[in-house]
């Protein structure tokens, strides 16, 4: 909180989160309604981004398109760092075949960049929202596992632990009450970097159309959109990706900001 750049992206995340709860409220013009007299029009009072070749208003869909870029970038980080966290932490503390499985499976999917893996299973999904955020979270799925695990093998060793061992206390118990909340900092961590690559995913896939179905608008999908009169109007192009750009950049300073808070390493 010392630095004012990372203020001052909070403040644009803060911004994003706000605009994504209220948005629809506040729209200035129906995001789907077309017109051919305003088609291509460059900003104007009466359209501050503009107008895409159907003539509907350029920024009532990018204020719009914020609303499933964040929802997927905060869904698909969280359903996988819970899913993963629970494996990952079940794995590491009880060993066996278990962990051995859990290890191979998840050493086999992050042999696959994210953005690839994300595609296949959009793809053998189908379209759709509901499909595209279990995509997205399966293809983080390996990595909060691999951090999970990591950290439960150093937690397990404490003498707290082994108190608790020598206690008698049930194995879940301990794994609940003190291995979970001593990794959460880690997964905490990966969580919040991981947002701006769903974000990012999220308009990779909506500009392929595997993501969010016209006419519901995305960021991915109206800069695809905007490509094929970009000569004519180059404004859905360059606002959906400087707003894109903007969240992804905003969401990796204050992830970085969050992982010098909570990681000793790097406070130390």
């Amino acid at each position: 909180m010392r630095h004012p750049v990372t203020l001052i992206c909070l403040a644009i995340v803060v911004a994003f989160v706000a605009i994504a709860a209220f948005g629809p409220l506040i729209l200035p013009q129906d995001p789907l309604a077309q017109s051919f007299i305003a088609r291509l029009k460059p900003p104007s009072a009466a359209h501050w981004f503009g107008t895409d070749r159907y003539g509907r208003d350029v920024f009532a869909r990018v204020l719009l398109g914020t609303r499933w870029s964040l929802l997927l970038g905060l869904a698909a980080p969280l359903i996988a760092g819970t899913l993963g966290t629970l494996i990952g932490a079940f794995a590491g503390f009880y060993g066996g075949w278990f962990d051995r499985i859990a290890g191979r499976v998840a050493d086999l999917l992050m042999a696959f960049p994210s953005l690839l893996l994300g595609i296949l299973l959009a793809a053998a999904l189908g379209p759709g929202f509901g499909n595209l955020i279990a995509a997205v979270a399966f293809a983080f799925l390996p990595r909060f596992i691999r951090v999970a695990r990591a950290s439960t093998l150093a937690v397990r060793s404490e003498p707290y632990v082994e108190a608790s061992f020598a206690a008698g206390e049930h194995p879940l118990r301990i794994v609940l009450r003190h291995v979970l909340p001593n990794i959460s900092g880690p997964v905490i961590v990966v969580g919040t970097l991981w947002i701006a690559t769903a974000i990012r995913i999220e308009a990779t896939l909506s500009f392929i159309g595997l993501g969010v179905q016209p006419p519901a608008p995305s960021w991915g999908n109206i800069i695809r959109d905007g490509l094929t009169n970009i000569l004519g109007s180059p404004w859905p192009v360059v606002t959906a990706g400087f707003t894109l750009t903007l969240c992804v950049l905003a969401f990796n300073i204050v992830g970085d900001a969050v992982r010098d808070a909570l990681d000793p390493d790097y406070r130390e």
